[in-house]
């Protein structure tokens, strides 16, 4: 099980898999891709605003046909209590989706070079 972060969730719906390192293609062959609520919310306020052309809705139904993907269902308050020590960031999305992963000590494929800093899980690897 690898959880997926948003822009990398909002690149596999758009299919730029070019900006992916291999070895992070790779992971997303074999593993079992979740993400947290949390990732929906950030999804569906990233088309308010005009950053995406999708709402959520339509993004991970999509992708939870095309690849598996799964929507975490751990309950809320095991998700939030672990966030509230995540004091690295003021982002509330990021911490809440780096507390999802980590409540299993689990791989989070991310870009974000703060959340990579902070969740030694945290993946991405370039060439």
């Amino acid at each position: 099980m690898i959880y997926l972060d948003t822009h990398v969730v909002a690149w596999l719906y758009s299919g730029q898999l070019d900006l992916f390192p291999s070895a992070v293609k790779q992971l997303l062959a074999v593993e079992e891709p979740h993400i947290s609520p949390m990732v929906v919310l950030e999804l569906q306020y990233l088309f308010e605003i005009g950053r995406t052309t999708e709402p959520a809705e339509t993004v991970v139904s999509y992708l939870r046909g095309q690849i598996g993907l799964q929507v975490c269902d751990k309950p809320f308050e095991k998700v939030i209590l672990p966030a509230l020590g995540h004091d690295w960031t003021r982002d509330p999305f990021d911490r809440i989706i780096v507390a999802q992963a980590a409540i299993d000590d689990s791989r989070l494929i991310s870009k974000d070079e703060l959340i990579r800093a902070h969740y030694p899980r945290a993946f991405w690897k370039e060439g």
